[in-house]
């Protein structure tokens, strides 16, 4: 069994390596939008058909040799054509119906996160301790490694982040295929707002919601960057504000989330999770001008609730998580798990009496309205394993 894993580190850049890579993100920002640009068009011409990595990647060497973008001749080239790759496969996500996933976008300078990769480490950079070596005129630049890099390193990617440089090793090792240690143990999980994660067993995780708690800090350090002079020397320390800020909660909910995924996933062999598609649930309700949406406000509210909780990102360390430990993940529908009656099947909008309460009307079955969606969801993926025949054990009554 193969491992890919990243290990990602705050780098110590010098005013000249600093200088340099903010160079290189430029030529790579630049590669990107022009690319994009020309995909856009081939999209709206030629029956949505954008051409792929292969026809991109000659551009490259096109725009090279063109006077207005012969300065593309200090690019690494490398950078510039993992780039297209990236580019490449945001149009694939885009085209795969099950992920849903938006059209890429244009970058711009301060606003999107700006990265490069250099690939075949091995060959072209250089570890040592915490110093690592990179090319295009680089060096050797040293890093904050809190933690030991595990298995062979492929490559490595440096981005720009709240107002500093990171570098993010993906490393690669294999392993002999992992057994569970608890492989007769299923669990249903309900994804909820005030509750984070609740479980068939009865247990359940309650939200951080890391976004509220810095809510009002961040709403004052934009009102304060928003009174300050564009571009201005005070409106550049306003904005740094906002990006720590910013990038203390994405590392709060981050590290949360990593938690509660590492124990479930150590403790059930089998994991069963709704296929929630956050995207249609967090769409606002404005409307439009001819007909305007109903209760904005509060869907506003809620959608801020909803991407709060992490739920995409949550399910995603679960499904590695669980692979390395030897266990699985199962995603099945999530319409009526909490109006249908796990003891006799019966389905109806009145059986949920409240946010939490659950009656139902046929056999009065009661229990919290949390706990009867995650038992539900546990019933549907035994029966999904059962039509198919594949199982990591035998499940557990809940």
């Amino acid at each position: 069994m193969i491992i890919r894993q990243g290990f990602k580190f705050r780098l110590d850049a010098s005013p000249g390596q600093d200088a340099r890579l903010r160079v290189l993100v430029g030529h790579a920002r630049f590669v990107w939008n022009q690319a994009l640009a020309r995909c856009n068009d081939a999209y709206q011409a030629e029956n949505q058909r954008v051409p792929r990595y292969e026809i991109m990647a000659k551009w490259i060497t096109a725009w090279k040799r063109e006077p207005e973008t012969e300065w593309l001749k200090e690019a690494y080239t490398d950078n510039l054509q993992q780039k297209l790759k990236d580019l490449d496969a945001a149009w694939q996500r885009c085209f795969d119906p099950k992920l849903q996933a938006q059209r890429p976008r244009f970058k711009k300078k301060g606003r999107d996160r700006d990265s490069i990769r250099f690939v075949n480490f091995a060959k072209y950079c250089q570890l040592d301790g915490r110093r690592v070596k990179l090319p295009s005129k680089l060096g050797w630049i040293k890093f904050r490694q809190s933690r030991p890099i595990v298995g062979t390193i492929k490559n490595c990617t440096v981005s720009w982040e709240a107002g500093h440089w990171h570098i993010s090793f993906q490393t690669e090792r294999e392993v002999s295929a992992p057994v569970h240690p608890k492989p007769a143990s299923w669990i249903g999980i309900d994804l909820g707002i005030v509750r984070f994660a609740t479980l068939s067993d009865g247990t359940f995780t309650a939200p951080l919601d890391s976004f509220k708690q810095h809510q009002q800090a961040l709403a004052k350090a934009q009102q304060q960057m928003s009174r300050k002079v564009k571009f201005s020397s005070n409106w550049y320390k306003a904005k740094a504000r906002v990006q720590r800020l910013q990038r203390r909660i994405a590392n709060v909910r981050r590290d949360y989330l990593h938690k509660t995924s590492t124990r479930i996933s150590q403790n059930h062999a089998m994991v069963v999770i709704e296929d929630l598609q956050v995207t249609n649930m967090s769409a606002s309700a404005k409307g439009t001008l001819d007909t305007p949406g109903r209760n904005v406000r509060q869907k506003s509210g809620l959608n801020r609730s909803i991407l709060d909780q992490g739920w995409f990102e949550f399910r995603r360390q679960l499904e590695y998580k669980a692979g390395w430990a030897g266990g699985e993940v199962l995603a099945v529908p999530a319409h009526h798990t909490s109006q249908t009656c796990p003891a006799c099947a019966h389905v109806s909008r009145d059986n949920r009496l409240s946010q939490a309460q659950f009656a139902c009307t046929d056999c009065g079955y009661q229990n919290n309205a949390d706990v009867v969606g995650a038992l539900n969801i546990l019933a549907r993926g035994i029966k999904t394993c059962a039509k198919g025949g594949t199982s990591p054990g035998s499940p557990v009554s809940a």
